[in-house]
């Protein structure tokens, strides 16, 4: 299994031992505020290859590439105004944007899926500092088995993918708990390509400019996160259920019961007191435990669709989708 090390207790070891890992063209789990990330050198192909391997991610997929610091990011991507305007506003911190990548750019292809544009985000957290030391991007998607629940703390990167890492950095659980919200700007337009751990409604009242929602789940995949089914439990799940059948897990919202719940294997609130923040935060650790009690089904309770609730409503129907 994989070695962990507490960032809380040990930063300068898990600095120096994650940089030598990465060196070397391995993958490492790192901590990010919003779920843990596979992380490895951006500019290295065998690196990347390990990576899709690890995950059984389709290489059509791309990758988030993950940097310190804006001279970072514009030595490998080019900012329109607006996109500068959105990373100066929420950098560091759960916004991914979509920009043409530089001609010079050492990123390689396979990061992008051969794309002519890159997505960048600037993580908090430990994660930063770790990149800031090795001194290059690291392509970061969620530390998972593709298509699976995503981790939000170190033990759960170590259940899935423990026994192919040698390294995992344990900062705690993750503060937001979903991925980062993914942003395009095409001809001063702002398009939605994933929602997220950044409230749509924050990017809107900054720039006073409507966000553009994806016509279609099953849009031409431009950004992690687009595929029709993704972040799945091995139960089936259901979704705005009324009551609860019998063998079922429920994962209700709001302090709300719902009939039948007797009958549950498990009962989870998200947020007993109908905070989205908290519910964001509580989403995949509940999904993982409510996938862990044994149910076939697990049946989730409405969820409010606005602020977080966007984003969460959106992992929720990509796990219900039919799986390929």
């Amino acid at each position: 299994m994989a070695e962990i090390i507490d960032t809380r207790t040990e930063p300068d070891r898990a600095i120096e031992k994650a940089c030598a890992v990465l060196s070397e063209g391995e993958p490492v789990a790192i901590p990010t505020e919003t779920v843990y990330g596979l992380a490895a050198d951006a500019t290295n192909p065998d690196a990347i290859s390990r990576i899709y391997e690890m995950k059984g991610r389709p290489r059509f997929n791309p990758l988030i590439c993950h940097v310190s610091d804006m001279a970072m990011a514009e030595a490998h991507v080019t900012f329109d105004p607006l996109s500068r305007r959105l990373a100066e506003a929420f950098w560091p911190g759960p916004l991914t944007l979509i920009l043409p990548q530089r001609p010079e750019s050492t990123v390689h292809t396979l990061a992008s899926a051969g794309l002519d544009t890159l997505g960048i985000r600037m993580p908090d957290g430990f994660s930063r500092q770790v990149i800031a030391r090795f001194g290059r991007p690291l392509a970061a998607p969620s530390a998972n088995t593709s298509g699976k629940i995503s981790p939000t703390s170190a033990a759960h990167v170590q259940a899935d993918l423990g026994s192919k890492l040698n390294l995992i950095l344990d900062a705690g659980p993750a503060e937001i708990g979903l991925e980062s919200t993914i942003i395009k700007v095409e001809d001063g337009t702002l398009r939605l390509l994933r929602p997220g751990g950044l409230d749509v409604g924050a990017i809107e009242s900054l720039t006073g400019c409507v966000v553009m929602r994806p016509e279609s789940a099953g849009a031409t995949i431009e950004a992690p996160g687009m595929l029709a089914s993704h972040y799945a439990p091995g139960a089936a799940v259901r979704l705005n259920a009324g009551d609860v059948r019998a063998g079922e897990a429920l994962i209700r919202f709001g302090g709300r019961p719902l009939p039948g719940e007797g009958e549950a294997t498990i009962v989870l609130d998200l947020s007993p007191e109908g905070n989205l923040r908290e519910a964001a935060a509580n989403l995949f650790d509940y999904m993982k435990q409510a996938d862990a009690s044994g149910a076939r089904t697990i049946a989730f309770g409405r969820v409010p669709e606005e602020g977080l609730g966007e984003a969460i409503i959106d992992r929720l129907q990509r796990a219900a989708a039919p799986r390929g």
